[in-house]
């Protein structure tokens, strides 16, 4: 999913909001976390994940085209792990069997 189809499943779902609304309200939420990572901090977003940021050490690389060793310098690099709640959705297949599956689990049901 691109940014511009979040953009128009929102608006589909909420539409007493404006499509100029809705974009403006994700552009705001992806800045703040983009300028949280940038300065070295952690997003948690319960449920979904949690983006922080990995330091890369510098190493010899090699390029693949030519076999040449390459230095890499040292970088720091996003990294995103998934919540429990998305790695079980993307297990089960649908948000839906999930939700069930889980209050199933939760009242001791079996599936």
């Amino acid at each position: 999913m691109t940014r511009s189809e979040l953009v128009a499943a929102l608006a589909e779902e909420h539409k007493h909001l404006t499509l100029g609304d809705i974009e403006r309200v994700v552009t705001a939420i992806f800045d703040e976390m983009t300028a949280a990572l940038a300065e070295g901090g952690r997003v948690e977003l319960r449920g979904f994940g949690a983006f922080s940021v990995k330091r890369r050490r510098a190493r010899v690389g090699r390029n693949p085209r030519t076999g040449e060793t390459v230095e890499v310098a040292e970088k720091s690099v996003p990294f995103f792990r998934a919540g429990r709640e998305l790695r079980e959705m993307v297990n089960e297949g649908s948000p839906a069997k999930a939700s069930s599956s889980r209050a199933a689990k939760r009242d001791g049901v079996s599936l």
